[in-house]
Formats: C-alpha cells, structure tokens, sequence
C-alpha cells in the first residue's frame, strides 16, 4: 500500500513537471517566435541556383540576367505571402506588411542579392532571405506590429551601392552612366529591373519617413568565427579614402647607372608600401591600410624606373583617425622622396565614404536580443561598406553580423553555418520586434 502511495505521487510529480516543462515551452515561444531554420536553409539554396557556376560560385552580378531572373523569383514569392510588392524607380524590391498603426513610419529592414564576379552565396543573401523568412514567421504566427514593416532588397550594392545611396540622396544624374560587372551601366540596369531612370531621384527619402533599418550581414572577416561568438553587434561601417600615389624618379640605364647614382622610383616605392603598414599597424585601433596596386614605368627589366604608380586607401570609423594616419604617410613619403631623390604626389579618388555609426539605442536593443535568446555576442565595427551606411544617413540603423567560416567571402567557399545564420535571423526577428515599441526623441 505505501509502495502504491509513493508511486501516486511519483506519477503526479511527473505530471505536474511534464505539465511545468509545456506551459513553459509554451511561454517562452509566445515571448520569443522563432523563425523556420529548416525553411530558411532551403531558401537560400534556391535563391543561390540563380547565378551559380561551375566552380560553384555565383555569378549573380548586378543587373545580369541571373539578378533579374532572381528577383523575379523573390518577388513572386512575397506576392504569395500577401505582402505589397513594388519596385522603386532605382530598382530596389520592396515589399511591404501593413502595421495596425498606418499613422506610424515604417521599420525597414532588408539587403542585396548581387554578388560579385564568381562570389559566394552568403553576401546579402543571408540578409535578404533571413528578412523574408522574418516576415513568413510573422505572417505564420498571426503577429501584427503597430508599425508597416518594410522589406528592401536593394539593387547594385557590389557594384556601387546604388540603390540605398539613392534612397539616402548620395547619388546624381550622372551616377546612372556609371558601367557595372555585367557590362550595363546604372541607366540600363534600373531599367531591367523595372525601374525609372528618369525619376531616380524620388527615390530619396526624408528623416522623416523611416522609423528604424536593420540589415542582417554576413561579417566576412574572422573576429566572430575564431572566437566562436554567435552575433556581431556591429558600431558603425568604417570610412575610406583612397589615393593614386605617384612617385617620380629619373629613368636610366640598367646597366650603366651605379647603384649609388640613382633615383630610383621602384626603391622608393618599396620604402613607401614598407612605411605605410609600419604607420597603420603602430597606431592603436583596428584601423587599415591598404597598398593594393602598383606599376612602374617605362617597365623594362634593363631601365631603371623613373615612375611609379602605386595606390593607398585607409579605412577607419574615425574620420579623423584616417586624416591623420594621412598625414603621417605623407610626412614619410617626403622623407623618403629626400633620402632617394625622388618626388611623391598624391591624388585623391573619387572611391571615398564618410564612416557610419550606427544607432547606440539600436545596438543596444540587439545585445538585448541576443542575450534574451543566450547567444554570444561581440561589439565590432564593419571594414566592408554595406547599404546600412548609407541608410543610416536617414534612420536610427543597427547591423548584425553572423560567423563567416575562416573569414572568407567573396569567392566560391564563403559559408556560413544554417546555425549561425538562423540564429542572426532569430535576433533579427526579435529586434524588429523591439523596435515597434521603441520611441525615438
């Protein structure tokens, strides 16, 4: 009789944990929804058939047939989902979810699905397909937000960041005769996707009309994949400036000129890109220098060269910080131009972008997120431009990075885990979430 006691309750205990354990479950996805890894890993393996090659890369350049067979695709499918689907006169995909509020502005969020010649197919896409399957886990789970949401998948971001500089207002008439990777330039391209050229710049939006952007990004680099860290937090997209250098010598015979007689342009050069990484690297900081051409003239193996033409580009988010790494290159490209003879003239390109901080309320609400859901989580900056620096021009923005496996992107083997990737479209979700409560002054 004691043993069927003991039992009784044994059983009952079980139930009422069994019971504890559901009712929790339960609770906590009614707090936290959660997106469809599975849905999403089979998303982005179909959206990477557009364009991909015999390397097993993707091809998917900007403006290409396979770009616009892509977003064709991606536009049919948001049509089915219910969702606004429009194109923008710069070419970017919109869709768009009513909010209950239609007073209230749009929280936006969304990426590329351009890539670079034989890339890889994580770039943007994860971005992109993590925002639709953010949009399917709302639409699934009857989840309405007070604020419309707004889904961008921009167009041209490898090739200039075309479409979200349109929308931030940085571009002009003339930007639209610009060549891109698949041979068409803007003009051209805005057109095959449904755009209009000739109203580009409705495109820009005021402060007024956006009330928040996130992009969900690959990192493509190597701090959270080598410290085994779930999201990246990421404090703003770092600036660049780039410079042709020309270094002036005196061209000589090879075989005649003493070594001790000449005014070699090539030693020159050499010192330069020696002290350029000594410079950057001595400082502080996890700013980049960069030497990533060079071409000596008359390019003979007999002449000595009387010319160099190298290039420099800095990247910091501290404009400052690159003003003056600056000014000490070319402190000591003086010095060496004393030491050898030889001249140094910079000339500033047209490939420069101010740095863009993101959102510190954003931010915030993203560490927020990630630690709700128990995921690692790390604060860097961004050393790749992204259409979240131009949208931050414009709006509170916030980014978020996931693992890129040994930092690679850019070529066929760029892969990020569908762990990795469904946990930033997990924080993503919940951030937008967070969002539609959020009031910013």
């Amino acid at each position: 009789m004691q043993f069927g006691l003991n039992s009784s309750k044994i059983i009952n205990g079980i139930f009422l944990l069994f019971l504890l354990i559901t009712l929790s479950k339960s609770w906590a996805q009614e707090k936290f929804p959660m997106i469809n890894s599975e849905r999403l890993e089979l998303q982005l393996k179909r959206l990477s058939l557009f364009g991909i090659n015999e390397e097993g890369g993707n091809d998917r350049v900007a403006f290409s047939d396979y770009d616009i067979e892509a977003h064709a695709y991606l536009s049919n499918y948001l049509k089915a989902l219910g969702l606004e689907v429009s194109v923008d006169a710069a070419g970017n995909l919109i869709a768009l979810r009513a909010g209950k509020n239609p007073t209230l502005k749009p929280i936006a969020f969304g990426s590329h699905i351009d890539a670079v010649p034989n890339g890889g197919h994580y770039d943007g896409d994860v971005g992109v397909m993590g925002a639709i399957e953010v949009l399917e886990t709302l639409i699934e789970n009857e989840i309405w937000t007070e604020h419309p949401l707004e889904l961008i998948i921009f167009s041209n971001e490898e090739g200039a960041i075309f479409g979200s500089r349109a929308i931030a207002g940085k571009i002009d008439m003339a930007t639209l005769e610009g060549k891109t990777a698949s041979g068409y330039t803007n003009r051209e391209g805005v057109l095959r996707l449904g755009g209009n050229p000739d109203r580009i710049m409705e495109v820009k939006r005021s402060t007024e009309e956006v009330h928040a952007f996130l992009e969900l990004h690959i990192e493509q680099g190597n701090i959270l994949h080598k410290n085994k860290l779930d999201i990246g937090v990421v404090e703003g997209i770092v600036g660049l400036k780039w410079w042709d250098v020309e270094i002036r010598g005196k061209t000589n015979h090879a075989g005649t000129t003493p070594m001790n007689d000449r005014q070699d342009a090539m030693i020159a050069a050499a010192q330069f890109v020696l002290s350029v990484n000594e410079i950057v690297t001595q400082m502080e900081g996890a700013q980049v220098g960069t030497v990533g051409r060079i071409q000596a003239f008359p390019g003979a193996p007999n002449v000595i060269p009387g010319k160099v033409v190298t290039s420099l580009e800095l990247r910091d988010l501290d404009a400052e910080k690159i003003a003056q790494l600056f000014k000490m290159i070319s402190e000591k490209a003086n010095q060496i131009g004393e030491d050898t003879q030889t001249s140094f003239t910079f000339i500033p390109l047209d490939a420069t972008a101010a740095p863009a901080l993101t959102d510190k309320r954003v931010q915030e609400i993203i560490r927020k997120k990630a630690t709700q859901l128990g995921y690692s989580h790390k604060t860097l900056q961004s050393g790749a431009g992204h259409d979240a620096q131009d949208m931050a021009v414009i709006t509170p923005t916030g980014m978020i990075f996931v693992p890129s496996v040994n930092g690679i992107s850019h070529a066929p083997d760029e892969y990020s885990s569908p762990d990795a990737i469904a946990k930033g479209v997990n924080v993503l979700l919940l951030s937008i979430l967070s969002l539609d409560t959020t009031v910013f002054n």
